[in-house]
């Protein structure tokens, strides 16, 4: 039996400072995205992406932090979220995705903000928005796990931690964390060791900070646990200031910043003044040792590694850059020696043209040679160190919507998957086939938009539609040049290439694409007699050489140089949009608004010759029309509402005007939310789901449709849609729910009487023997809502050299309330 699997995950990562943790024994990759935690392997050279989803929080993930210590070589990390809970997560030996849930730290009252680990002790140090720390102490015992909480402390004076770092001190068997967050101060706490009487108590308060702490991060100077410990603070102050606490009463006679600390530095304060305690018996002082200037912006993050020569400070801030800090061998002094991220060219650009917004977490790979680092957009970047040439090399990340999917359609040819978000982006996926490996990619960002998009259908292989919070759809030509990356990287062949336009970039005060042309690299354009409102972006001005890769494009080039030339806006609706449907010639779009009257709940009808509407629009609801769908003939429409009433309109035999057919005032008991037409078989026939969790089939009876079956759920079922091809005489509907299930109906395809249904578990479960299960399958389901599901058309690319591994199997989309994008591979019948 085939194993079925995720053929891909995208799913953007949360912007919190906390939410990342890349795991130094197996390279893997954990981090918050929504209410889950995604894993990834970074270093991977299969390029595969996400590998899993763990779903077990009931809000977004904000603190991850993998464990040093282990059970059985299994790999253990915990997890903090909104939900005022902390996971504790262990993975199985056998399989490096599979994960479960041992135990749940509650006590907080409010939001998990940060989490803190040290290698060699099993104490666990976690704060809230509570303006609280909770110390807990993690027992590994006879092959099992559990949590008890040792100490609460409530921060005085009272702020909420934002970033904790724990430490031992010495050899001691000590330990101290600092603590900082909502006031300019950092806090540092000392226990003299780390038994089960363990008790924090407050030591030192530093100052200096003019700003909230982000981040905190210690290190031991040399290798040794008796060398000195130095602090890292990031803050809001655009400042990273490090400290030194050294054992003994002595105080460094120079701090290594090389300059008189009484001096000050832009008018900051730089006192050196010495905080003295006592440890386990020891005497420890505390020093100021540095202030690093270089960030524009916020600092969010700065981490530590020991490289094989010296230390190495990673900071991540809000000015779009990552920044690597080194001492100067010889004087001691504290520089930037790499800078990351965007180029200072695009400093000024707004999220509407693209820009990341800021890096939100950078962090060390196990090594040292890469960082990754997160942007607004939710994607991942990556750099890996080529020693050879001596420079940072940006390598393939990851990218994903980081709000809830709304709608998602494949190309008329099944060649790429579109999908659009309540991020303000559409996005284009596709396969990348090379040397027989093949993994999915997002390959271009079409739209990026000022509001919320709810809905998009594609109009052929190179055009698309969509709609948003606004009262207007927007119709999108592909470029010459996405077209030529999707041919040259995943064999999409286009015909009209040369007669496309290169690219497309947004004015400075425009908010439509517009065409423009790539130029070469040596080319510069004179805007100076441009009107303002048509000015490109100079950051956003296509080159040649943009598309000319050997890989999936990167963050920057999706962001700012794949947008799609718009061709044309369609008005008439008075509200937002709610609902787009494309006729399957691509002659007819038929549109819907959200709607709490009878004027408004009409379905206008658009002809794509000339993009003119077709007067006048169809009326026969009173509330929302939810989803319009074309029969697989295009002879009828249907449309389902809010007012729980599903209508069939029939197309005139020799124009594009559609009448009204049949209608049913009461198809189900509360709202509809979606319909799906059957396959054309012996009769007509299509299903509506709604708000009461039921799916009913509705089948052609002597010209009227009548009612035939139906199934229901366990929640509300939120969308459904068939599989197009007649499976060893049966059809397969595909159905989701309002709690992120996933239902598989069977029926069969003369009758239309059901065979077999069932409700895919989160959890492995044994197969049924017409459609196995998948396996890993808490990992394949979405935590959330189901906002609508799309079953791939049939697809050979023009390099497919193995075509034969999809024999019996169909690809399933599933796009989620959750903001995750799935793929899911899925065994059938021949």
């Amino acid at each position: 039996m085939t194993k079925e699997y995720a053929q891909y995950i995208a799913v953007g990562g949360n912007r919190h400072p906390a939410a990342a943790s890349w795991n130094a024994a197996s390279g893997l990759l954990a981090y918050g995205a929504d209410r889950n935690i995604a894993l990834w392997h970074p270093l991977s050279k299969d390029h595969r992406g996400v590998d899993a989803l763990l779903s077990g929080h009931t809000d977004k993930v904000t603190a991850i932090k993998f464990l040093s210590q282990s059970l059985e070589d299994s790999t253990i990390f915990i997890s903090g979220s909104v939900d005022k809970t902390i996971n504790l997560w262990q993975g199985s030996p056998s399989s490096p995705f599979s994960f479960q849930r041992v135990a749940v730290l509650e006590g907080h009252t409010s939001s998990i903000n940060c989490l803190a680990v040290v290698a060699g002790s099993n104490i666990v140090i976690s704060g809230a928005a509570d303006a609280t720390v909770r110390i807990w102490q993690i027992n590994f015992s006879n092959d099992a796990i559990n949590a008890e909480l040792l100490q609460t402390i409530q921060l005085q004076p009272r702020f909420f931690p934002l970033a904790v770092a724990l430490s031992p001190l010495g050899v001691s068997g000590a330990l101290a964390f600092a603590v900082g967050g909502t006031k300019s101060i950092v806090q540092i706490y000392v226990a003299d060791s780390g038994s089960a009487s363990i008790n924090f108590a407050h030591r030192v308060t530093l100052t200096g900070h003019e700003g909230w702490i982000r981040s905190l991060d210690f290190i031991h100077e040399g290798k040794g646990d008796k060398t000195d410990l130095l602090l890292a603070s990031a803050s809001q102050d655009k400042y990273i200031r490090l400290w030194r606490l050294h054992q003994g009463l002595d105080v460094p006679a120079v701090n290594s910043s090389g300059q008189d600390p009484s001096l000050g530095m832009n008018g900051k304060s730089l006192s050196n003044k010495a905080h003295r305690f006592e440890a386990a018996g020891d005497q420890y002082t505390l020093t100021f040792e540095a202030l690093l200037l270089g960030h524009d912006d916020w600092i969010y993050t700065a981490k530590w590694n020991r490289n094989e020569e010296n230390l190495q400070l990673l900071s991540a801030s809000a000015d779009n850059s990552l920044a690597i800090w080194e001492s100067d061998v010889s004087s001691g002094v504290w520089i930037c020696t790499t800078r990351l991220g965007e180029i200072s060219a695009q400093k000024g650009s707004t999220t509407a043209t693209g820009s990341a917004g800021g890096f939100w977490i950078g962090l060390w790979s196990p090594d040292g040679r890469s960082v990754v680092t997160l942007g607004k957009t939710g994607s991942w970047r990556l750099w890996t160190h080529d020693m050879d040439q001596n420079r940072w090399a940006q390598g393939l990340g990851i990218s994903g919507h980081v709000r809830d999917v709304k709608g998602i359609a494949w190309a008329k040819d099944g060649s790429y998957l579109l999908s659009t978000s309540s991020d303000q982006t559409t996005r284009l996926h596709a396969e990348w086939r090379r040397q027989g490996k093949r993994s999915w990619h997002e390959f271009a960002r079409p739209q990026i938009h000022g509001y919320d998009l709810n809905c998009v259908d594609s109009l052929g292989q190179s055009q698309f539609i969509s709609g948003a919070d606004e009262k207007l759809l927007r119709v999108f030509d592909e470029p010459g040049a996405v077209a030529q990356v999707l041919q040259n990287l995943c064999g999409i062949s286009s015909n009209s290439v040369q007669e496309m336009p290169d690219a497309a970039n947004i004015p400075v005060l425009g908010l439509s694409n517009k065409a423009v042309e790539a130029v070469d690299d040596a080319v510069t354009l004179d805007t100076d007699e441009v009107d303002e409102r048509d000015a490109p972006d100079p950051a956003s001005i296509a080159r040649k050489s943009n598309f000319e890769i050997d890989h999936p494009p990167l963050e920057d080039l999706l962001s700012r140089h794949t947008l799609w030339p718009e061709r044309e806006k369609l008005y008439g609706h008075g509200y937002e949009i709610s609902a787009v449907a494309v006729s399957h010639d691509g002659t007819l779009v038929a549109t819907a608004c959200k709607a709490s009257s009878t004027e408004h709940a009409v379905i206008r009808m658009y002809e794509t010759s000339g993009w003119h509407e077709i007067k006048p629009p169809l009326k026969a609801h009173s509330l929302t029309v939810t989803c319009v769908r074309f029969s697989p003939d295009d002879r009828l429409l249907l449309s389902v509402s809010r007012d729980r009433q599903w209508t069939v309109f029939e197309r005139d035999s020799d124009a594009h005007m559609y009448n009204l057919k049949e209608s049913h005032p009461k198809g189900h008991n509360r709202m509809i939310l979606s319909a799906a037409w059957a396959p054309l078989t012996a009769r007509r026939a299509f299903v509506t789901a709604g708000r009461d969790k039921y799916v009913r089939l509705w089948v052609a009876e002597n010209d009227k449709f009548e009612l035939k079956t139906s199934t229901n759920a366990q929640s509300s079922v939120t969308c459904v849609e068939f599989f197009q091809q007649v499976c060893e005489d049966s059809i397969i509907l595909a159905a989701g729910t309002e709690n992120g299930d996933v239902l598989l109906h069977r029926f069969d395809s003369s009758s239309l009487a059901i065979l077999a249904s069932h409700a895919i578990e989160r959890r492995h479960v044994k197969g049924l023997s017409w459609l196995p299960i998948f396996a890993d399958i808490y990992r394949l389901c979405p935590s959330l809502s189901v906002n609508q599901l799309a079953w791939r058309p049939h697809f050979a690319a023009d390099n497919d050299s193995a075509a034969d591994e999809t024999d019996g199997k169909a690809i399933l989309a599933i796009a989620s309330e959750d903001s995750s994008l799935r793929i899911l591979s899925v065994k059938v019948p021949p």
